[in-house]
């Protein structure tokens, strides 16, 4: 996971004048740095370079030519590793429980505050995800995935109470260097037992495992704080 001192982000947003201010925000952040800004999904494409990937890409879900959803899946099918973060005007669990199902790693409504988008790259840059309370409490409340639930079942029991403990302290939001502390194992087993998570439950990614874990009832969303 990069934890590098400057994050570099590459914006995908056709509306300017919203675009102009979030570069102009995030620039005046220390730890923060704009690669660069594209209008839509078919803009990032082409200027996303695989040898020199932002650490986080912050895009628009709705977008001219080529919007958030499939840009997503492009960008999921050839940079499986890169972090994407999805704003939006909706805000309805559907839309959500959509693009976590496509693999990314934040969801945020437009109408936030700027302190929460830069909360949400920090989140996302050092621990692999970010949902909101809210977002996060809707997941628990069983208003998307219903129709997983047969599917997931056979997938829980699967699961080592180990690496039902792993997953609570992902949630928690512990890196895989302060689950190896506090379970008195190496880094090298507290990675092995993610990527297991990560197979058992056909997951993405972290933020996955954490809608994974909420929706199943492994970890209470109203004990996260973030």
């Amino acid at each position: 996971m990069n934890e590098s001192a400057v994050i570099s982000i590459a914006i995908a947003e056709d509306q300017a004048l919203f675009r102009d201010c979030l570069v102009s925000r995030l620039n005046d952040s220390q730890d923060m740095v704009i690669a660069y800004e594209v209008t839509n999904g078919r803009e990032l494409l082409e200027k996303i370079d695989r040898n020199n990937l932002p650490d986080i890409v912050l895009m628009d879900l709705n977008m001219p030519e080529m919007n958030g959803m499939e840009t997503t899946r492009r960008l999921r099918a050839d940079f499986p590793d890169l972090k994407i973060i999805i704003l939006s005007v909706y805000s309805e669990p559907h839309y959500i429980a959509a693009m976590v199902e496509q693999g990314v790693n934040g969801y945020i409504a437009k109408n936030a505050l700027f302190s929460e988008v830069r909360e949400a790259i920090r989140n996302v840059n050092r621990h692999g995800f970010y949902f909101s309370q809210d977002v996060l409490k809707a997941m628990q409340a069983g208003m998307v995935y219903k129709k997983q639930k047969a599917i997931t079942l056979d997938k829980l029991e699967g699961l080592t109470l180990r690496e039902k403990e792993i997953i609570q302290l992902i949630c928690q939001e512990f890196t895989a260097a302060e689950i190896a502390d506090k379970l008195f194992i190496s880094k090298r087993t507290a990675e092995g037992h993610r990527n297991n998570l990560l197979l058992k439950t056909g997951c993405r990614n972290t933020a996955g495992l954490v809608i994974f874990a909420i929706r199943n009832q492994l970890f209470n969303a109203e004990a996260m704080d973030i």
